[in-house]
């Protein structure tokens, strides 16, 4: 095999015990890695609890990590989400998933639950497990220090250990594995952190082939004003995009009662730069580099957990922001759910959020202990307790990203289609919405909007399977990459065979979560964003979402997509993307 190494990791942490899985090379080539492989390996699991200890944790790369092509160096990690009940997956950037394929491995899968506190060390061939009761408590850094000398690592903070559904899975101290509560499934298993060592090579069938679509590529990376362009997110990171969302007045503000932050101008990433002069840091392989450092060497926010710490909950200290990304990043808390629970409460409880009480409260959400406690659930759950439950800004009980709906209607059915609850990164609307990339859409219409989200949901499915990238994507597309994956494994793959592939392992997930209870009800969006406008200025009016054009939208969407007027696919449909008998 060129590209896979065919053989999977199964670590049974009940038994103590390790196994190699192979699996045919036409299930590698059908389902290519990633996202997609790892929702194969967890079909037939899908409908047990996230705490149960045959849930499998699956840890997948794709054939394009560990060889030269661009953007190449991630890896998706997929369980059964706490927060939400819905299938959870995350890309994660970092030298992780590099380093488990120069091991030898394309993935993990992680079963059983540990008598105690372990860890899983893994050098090349072989494993072990190791007590990890002296971590116990222990914050990311203060973790990873002492597993210096031990290669890459994921680690698993406070937040995940004490119980709380916002915990996140952080890769080589900086990189989440976010939304969805993944952390917690790592926690319900015992498992403080894995580490990987390796040093061997990915087999590539066409060398000079995958050289020049990387050329291609990485040519059209550096052509794209929004990737390396001096406002762009190789100059600025994700914080880029911030004085954009404000400008466009859809910025969420006030737990989404508004889209309009007057304090913005002095939020925005330049503000960050001026203050924190932050240096470049990034994934293996990524020449975009979006990721920053500040000079005392903190992890700097990015676009989300910019927004949602300031014009979210009304706070307009930058350093607030900072130390609340840091704390987040300490504790292995999602920045994006932690922050937009902060404003659930905000509007429940009718307080102000001080910076102090910003941070007190997030450091009793990673303890689950007094507010915190309740908080830690999530802000669906917290709202439905404090008997208010239209505070919570969620789709499928996860929290709405940076993104005001009311101000990119096909965002709104975005968040509604998700298969993992309330996510922008789904199918990425802002992409042509927003940043009229490959062209632009009126951003106020839902006219079009269905078929173009279940184009960008497969596409990004693939990508996922890749293991690539999305923001590459902003000027690449998959017909560059389907060269280099051609190049690589030596199967001949066209875009149009990619986005099969894709809407395969898309359907498939649909498929999963209406096993498990999920129906039409379940695709839509917090009234408030029906009922109420995001605001009045002076160029322009950003009205309530149409909550008949809404569901128009969706039930072309459901056509397209193949599935019934509940939500529920389609056997016809099934059967013709092999999924169903």
């Amino acid at each position: 095999m060129y590209g896979w190494h065919g053989k999977i990791l199964c670590i049974d942490l009940r038994e103590g015990k390790s196994s190699t899985l192979t699996l045919p090379q036409e299930v590698y080539g059908a389902y290519i890695g990633g996202k997609g492989l790892a929702g194969y390996l967890l079909k037939e699991r899908m409908s047990l609890g996230w705490q149960d200890p045959d849930m499998p944790l699956v840890l997948m790369t794709g054939p394009l990590v560990n060889t030269r092509a661009p953007t190449s160096g991630r890896m998706c990690v997929m369980s059964r989400s706490p927060l939400t009940g819905t299938l959870a997956d995350s890309s994660v950037g970092g030298s992780f998933g590099s380093t488990l394929k120069k091991a030898g491995w394309d993935g993990l899968v992680i079963t059983g639950q540990s008598r105690e506190l372990c860890g899983i060390e893994i050098r090349g061939s072989q494993c072990s497990l190791s007590p990890a009761r002296a971590l116990q408590g222990m914050g990311v850094s203060q973790a990873r220090e002492r597993l210096e000398g031990r290669a890459s690592s994921l680690i698993i903070g406070p937040a995940a250990e004490n119980g709380a559904r916002l915990a996140n899975v952080v890769v080589d101290s900086h990189f989440f594995a976010g939304r969805n509560g993944l952390g917690l499934v790592c926690a319900a298993k015992n498992l403080k952190y894995i580490t990987v060592l390796g040093e061997g090579k990915t087999k590539v069938w066409d060398p000079e082939g995958l050289q020049r679509a990387g050329e291609d590529i990485n040519r059209l990376i550096a052509a794209s004003p929004v990737l390396s362009g001096d406002l762009g997110l190789s100059s600025f990171g994700t914080g880029a995009l911030y004085d954009l969302m404000d400008s466009r007045r859809m910025m969420p503000a006030d737990n989404f009662r508004h889209t309009h932050f007057p304090a913005a101008t002095e939020m925005n990433a330049p503000a960050y730069f001026r203050e924190y002069s932050p240096k470049k840091a990034g994934c293996t392989g990524c020449r975009i580099q979006c990721k920053r450092r500040s000079r005392d060497k903190r992890p700097m926010p990015e676009f989300e957990t910019m927004s949602h710490f300031s014009a979210l909950i009304g706070n307009e200290s930058r350093e607030t922001v900072v130390e609340a990304n840091r704390l987040c990043t300490e504790y292995g808390l999602d920045t994006i759910s932690t922050g937009a629970t902060l404003g659930c409460y905000a509007e429940v409880t009718g307080q102000e959020l001080t910076p102090d009480k910003i941070l007190g409260l997030i450091e009793d959400i990673a303890h689950c202990r007094g507010e915190g406690a309740d908080l830690a659930l999530g802000s669906a759950a917290y709202a439905a307790a404090q008997g208010s439950p239209e505070a919570a800004v969620t789709v499928k009980g996860q929290e709405l990203p940076a993104y005001d709906p009311r101000g990119a209607y096909g965002m709104a059915l975005a968040y509604a289609t998700s298969t993992r609850g309330g996510c922008h990164l789904r199918s990425y609307p802002i992409v042509h919405e927003i940043l009229r990339k490959p062209v632009v859409t009126d951003r106020f219409s839902f006219a079009g909007k269905a078929r173009i989200i279940k184009i960008a949901e497969d596409m990004n499915a693939v990508v996922d399977s890749l293991t690539a990238c999305k923001f590459a994507f902003l000027s690449a597309t998959l017909e560059e990459y389907a060269k280099a994956l051609t190049a690589v494994t030596g199967i001949e793959y066209s875009q149009q065979q990619l986005l099969d592939i894709g809407e395969r392992i898309y359907f498939r997930e649909r498929m999963l979560n209406c096993a498990n209870g999920f129906t039409a009800s379940d695709d839509d969006l917090p009234e408030r964003f029906f009922t109420h406008k995001g605001g009045s200025f002076e160029d322009l009016e950003v009205p309530p979402l149409d909550r008949e054009a809404f569901l128009e939208a969706r039930g072309n969407y459901y056509r397209i997509r193949g599935l019934d007027g509940e939500g529920l696919p389609l056997p016809k449909k099934a059967k013709e993307l092999g999924l169903w008998a």
